[in-house]
């Protein structure tokens, strides 16, 4: 790991329950966890708080900054650590409130790029773990930790139920996946995007895909973007025909070519516009938003989160 200018050495008081809480969802991930997820909070002197619906965790959240906490654990999958930032974000305790994470969902992207891959792991590091400031994005008014979607990924992930990835696990995807893409027609949209260099971009055409990613890179060598550079990773697809899209994901995959239809850059804002007047689905960290036009941006450094060994910002 490296000694970056966003490494955050401020530390919480690690003895003190009243500062720290555990937000934990009982349904993640179909809910074997609880059990143990309970032990281990008592263990470490976690307080934990339920999830009780949709939206609940965003005002648990919100509820621990008033109550001064400022050491918050997160259990559950990305949905539930979405919903926390949000909270964190309408009580404006970011920089009051350190986050961590103790996955527990179907899919644990977020967890996963910061080295934290078991309960066991996200109590150790919630515990003692080092403290890092990580990009976030917003799409409007509203954060995201990982990524905003729209197209064809993003109705693949709506039509990936709750009871769906309870029953099926990470197959939820897939199967919703080639559900959609038997009816999905593309995207009209327009993209203005000011790139790294500060330099002006703009797109238009039908897309297949846009995929603006935080702490997430979706082309080339795939994996983990760099999560505290201050840009979102942007790739947009255009939409082809089945077997041309096929040939261009695995050249680019595969091969790490660069393709005629996969465009991408690094960006600090990027200006999304529907120009048929017709709302666009997007996935925020999994969580379906509706936009006409919307402007995604990061804000560097904006979140505080406790880290594992192996962490890197920029693999």
């Amino acid at each position: 790991m490296d000694g970056r200018k966003r490494a955050d050495d401020a530390a919480t008081d690690a003895d003190d329950p009243e500062l720290r809480r555990l937000i934990l969802n009982p349904t993640s991930g179909g809910g074997t966890h609880v059990e143990r997820t309970r032990r281990l909070a008592d263990e470490y002197g976690f307080p934990v708080v339920e999830t009780e619906r949709a939206g609940h965790g965003a005002d648990l959240a919100e509820q621990a900054a008033d109550d001064g906490v400022d050491l918050l654990a997160v259990c559950g999958g990305d949905g539930t650590l979405h919903e926390a930032v949000v909270g964190l974000v309408r009580a404006d305790a970011l920089d009051a409130v350190t986050l961590s994470v103790v996955p527990a969902g179907t899919e644990n992207v977020f967890a996963e790029d910061l080295g934290v891959r078991s309960l066991e792991t996200g109590f150790a590091v919630a515990d003692r773990g080092e403290s890092r400031r990580l990009d976030l994005g917003v799409a409007g008014d509203e954060p995201f930790v990982l990524s905003a979607i729209a197209g064809l990924p993003a109705d693949a992930s709506a039509a990936a139920t709750h009871e769906r990835k309870n029953s099926l696990g990470p197959v939820a995807f897939v199967v919703a996946g080639v559900e959609e893409a038997l009816s999905f027609d593309g995207l009209r949209v327009e993209i203005d995007a000011v790139s790294d260099d500060g330099a002006d971009y703009e797109w238009s055409g039908e897309a297949a895909a846009i995929l603006v990613g935080n702490v997430r890179q979706f082309a080339a060598e795939g994996g983990q973007a760099d999560a505290e550079d201050g840009l979102l990773e942007v790739t947009v697809v255009e939409r082809l025909p089945a077997r041309d899209a096929l040939v261009e994901y695995v050249e680019q995959r595969a091969f790490q070519w660069e393709t005629e239809h996969v465009t991408e850059l690094h960006a600090r804002r990027l200006d999304f516009e529907s120009p048929v007047g017709q709302p666009v689905a997007f996935s925020l960290d999994g969580e379906i938003r509706e936009f006409e036009r919307v402007t995604l941006a990061a804000r560097p450094g904006a979140l505080r989160v406790r880290v594992g060994d192996d962490y890197d910002p920029d693999p």
